[in-house]
């Protein structure tokens, strides 16, 4: 009987394959897309931080409540995910864009004027902040400020005092110079006025003379609150800094309790330049850290104890004991931003484990970016929470696509030692690799530094930051009132003279710090979908978003302006033979600062030669010299002034206010006073040929927009005084 022989059959086709390979991909999505929420609510965040007018409330509750409304139906219909995946995305999207709004309208506050002539201000000290670089600073809440009536009395100041920095609780007087929170250093830098804004400070004090006590009726007591807890957090500050010196004392006093004051400058820019900086503010890593040393040392005791052992879930025990030791934590270190979004962080991993969930899952991740944004939308638009929730998300999608190693049945212990140290030791270098690279974008974009040898460094300080150093700050600060924090206290000094060594050592390698230029604002959002693509999708197409997260790095840079003015016409700088010069180098130092490492570029002093400097003004003496002639002085110059300004020069910088220009300025760019007081900063480029003496001006108050953290009145322009 003959056989039949089966046709072969054909072969799919590569359409087919890749319909295959496709849908197989989104399969695997299935229990990922919902992740996705989080990422659509901080995207309407966004949106709304980067509008350049301030929108009506109404409209955005009505699109949150329609979409949501659309969304709930279309799942009560059972419609497939097709529709509600779009819909869910579309209503978080409208709900964090009202979730902004409502945010910004409850925290709004007076903000001070720019006020020309100093003033008194009374008021009580707060808390002891970060000394500035002319000298220390307190938060003060003023009870009254001359010249503002109560109604323009902003709830926070942060001033500036002579001598030693007044403890918190002390009712103080100053004499100061009184102004709003700082505008951006130049178009597009990080928004100090809108960080201040979201923190109730409403304006920044400068004291003339030295602090004197005031009389003042009790303060409300949200006040008296604060100052209790922020005297209880400065007072064991004092006593870590008395136990072990100034230097060693104030990198644990910010460890611990978030008091920058006795922080050495000079240490800060090790720990920069190292890229070790991150240990100094208390976030994530110390919440990890002391959350976690709480929770594996509880759960050792409960398993220490067999009656107890057996009768509750050490786990469980331990995880109570977590949250109780991060808000406890929380309140020591004066509950920053920072701090508050890693102990939200930190406490739903917690909670998990009470629930009988995964404590460390992308979907956990999830919820604790909802639930920080939902209480700190502005966060979304912060360099520590973009910098923080990417490096988590690429380090929990490390975990879920490490390799699970089956167990040895038996092995000698000299060997399991070297496996586990090695096991150990690449996971280490790899964790901090993906990190690095998460969260290299925005250090290129925000800071604009990168430390060339942070693993290393990183790598080298981690054991001893995170198990001798927290830990022991953690025993000592618990039980130094008590008197017994001497010898836990000590051991974490010594832990930090190492990590001071070890920051040291790699600051000062050759090519140790390298300055990248910003990319354009749309760059950060690509990389930030492309970091998030790479973790959150679940397949190898996630690979597709590595170019994605390389906008930052790959993006061009637009030309570097010819000239840059810093707010007020206080300072400013040029570009020339390939160098950018500095015409009055030291004044308004930080602004200096922020604009050249934005521009990529080093800044140098301005020669001697070839200037004819006074007091309240420079100009070129001849036009190689340079494009700028500056007057600083408060007073507006005379006519004879401003005339010789401008022969001198082709672009002309006039601090006050001028009201009428000489023959000599037509055919000059001329800025005063009131161009500053309405645009803040500007950068100048030249538009065609130099003779031509056209310029594109690009001002600050252009990419701020007009938001509620930028509306302070009209600064005062002055016309008269030296």
């Amino acid at each position: 009987m003959a056989g039949v022989i089966a046709p072969t059959p054909a072969k799919p086709s590569l359409a087919e394959r890749a319909g295959a390979f496709l849908s197989d991909q989104v399969a695997a999505q299935t229990l990922r897309w919902r992740m996705w929420a989080p990422v659509a609510f901080g995207g309407g965040c966004a949106v709304y931080f980067a509008l350049k007018s301030e929108p009506p409330a109404w409209p955005l509750l009505l699109a949150a409540v329609v979409t949501a409304a659309f969304w709930l139906g279309a799942r009560r219909l059972a419609l497939g995910r097709v529709w509600t995946l779009p819909l869910l995305m579309l209503a978080c999207f409208a709900l964090g864009i009202a979730v902004a709004k409502l945010r910004t309208d409850a925290v709004a506050a007076p903000i001070v004027p720019a006020m020309v002539e100093p003033t008194v201000v009374e008021g009580w000290v707060v808390d002891v902040d970060s000394p500035g670089s002319a000298g220390p600073r307190v938060v003060i809440a003023p009870v009254r400020i001359r010249g503002l009536t109560p109604e323009q009395t902003p709830m926070r100041l942060r001033a500036t005092v002579r001598g030693q920095a007044p403890a918190p609780g002390e009712p103080v007087r100053l004499f100061a110079i009184l102004n709003p929170p700082p505008a951006p250093a130049s178009p597009g830098a990080y928004d100090f006025g809108r960080n201040a804004f979201f923190q109730s400070l409403g304006g920044v004090a400068f004291s003339l003379g030295e602090t004197r006590p005031a009389y003042l009726a009790p303060p409300p007591w949200r006040v008296r609150a604060a100052m209790a807890v922020n005297g209880m957090r400065f007072d064991l500050a004092s006593r870590i800094v008395a136990r072990l010196g100034e230097r060693t004392g104030g990198i644990a006093a910010a460890m611990t309790t978030g008091q920058e004051a006795w922080l050495n400058p000079d240490d800060v820019d090790v720990m920069r330049d190292s890229g070790l900086a991150h240990i100094l503010s208390i976030s994530g890593l110390h919440m990890a850290v002391v959350g976690g040393f709480a929770f594996f040392l509880i759960r050792l005791m409960v398993a220490a104890w067999p009656w107890l052992a057996l009768r509750v879930s050490g786990k469980k025990v331990a995880a109570v004991g977590g949250l109780i030791a991060v808000g406890t934590y929380l309140v020591v270190s004066g509950a920053p931003p920072p701090a508050e979004r890693a102990a939200i962080t930190a406490s739903i991993a917690f909670l998990a484990i009470l629930l009988d969930r995964q404590a460390i899952t992308m979907h956990a991740l999830a919820v604790a970016a909802f639930v920080v944004l939902l209480l700190q939308p502005e966060a979304i638009v912060t360099p520590g929470f973009q910098m923080s929730f990417a490096a988590t998300a690429a380090l929990v999608a490390l975990v879920e696509a490490w390799p699970r190693r089956p167990k040895e049945i038996d092995a000698p212990l000299p060997i399991l030692i070297v496996q586990r140290a090695g096991a150990w030791l690449g996971a280490a270098i790899l964790a901090s690799l993906v990190a690095g690279a998460a969260t290299g974008p925005f250090a290129m974009q925000h800071f604009n530094r990168t430390a060339m040898y942070g693993l290393a460094a990183n790598l080298a300080s981690a054991p001893v930051s995170d198990f001798l150093i927290m830990p022991m700050l953690a025993l000592g600060a618990l039980l130094e009132p008590l008197g017994l924090g001497a010898p836990f206290l000590w051991l974490a000094g010594q832990g930090i003279s190492l990590m001071l060594a070890i920051g040291e050592w790699t600051a000062g390698l050759p090519g140790a710090v390298r300055t990248v230029a910003s990319a354009p604002e749309v760059a950060l959002p690509i990389s930030f979908m492309g970091v998030l693509f790479c973790c959150l999708w679940r397949g190898p197409l996630r690979w597709l978003g590595l170019p994605l997260a390389a906008a930052v790095m790959l993006w061009p840079r637009e030309p570097t302006p010819d000239v840059w003015i810093g707010d007020g016409g206080t300072n400013a700088a040029w570009v020339q033979v390939g160098e950018t010069v500095v015409m009055r180098p030291g004044v308004r130092q930080f602004a200096v600062d922020v604009w050249s490492r934005r521009r990529g570029v080093a800044p140098v002093e301005r020669p001697v030669e070839g200037w004819a400097c006074t007091r309240f003004a420079c100009a070129p003496a001849t036009r190689a010299s340079g494009p700028l002639a500056m007057w600083w002085g408060r007073k507006p110059p005379t006519s004879e002034q401003i005339s010789a300004l401008c022969l001198s020069a082709p672009v002309v910088s006039v601090r006050a206010g001028v009201t009428a220009l000489p023959a000599s300025c037509d055919g000059r760019l001329v800025l005063d006073g009131v161009d500053y007081a309405g645009g803040g900063a500007v950068e100048l480029w030249r538009d065609g040929q130099p003779s031509a003496n056209r310029w594109r001006a690009v001002w600050s108050a252009d990419v701020r927009g007009d938001r509620p953290w930028s509306r302070f009145g009209d600064a005062e322009v002055s016309d008269s005084g030296g």
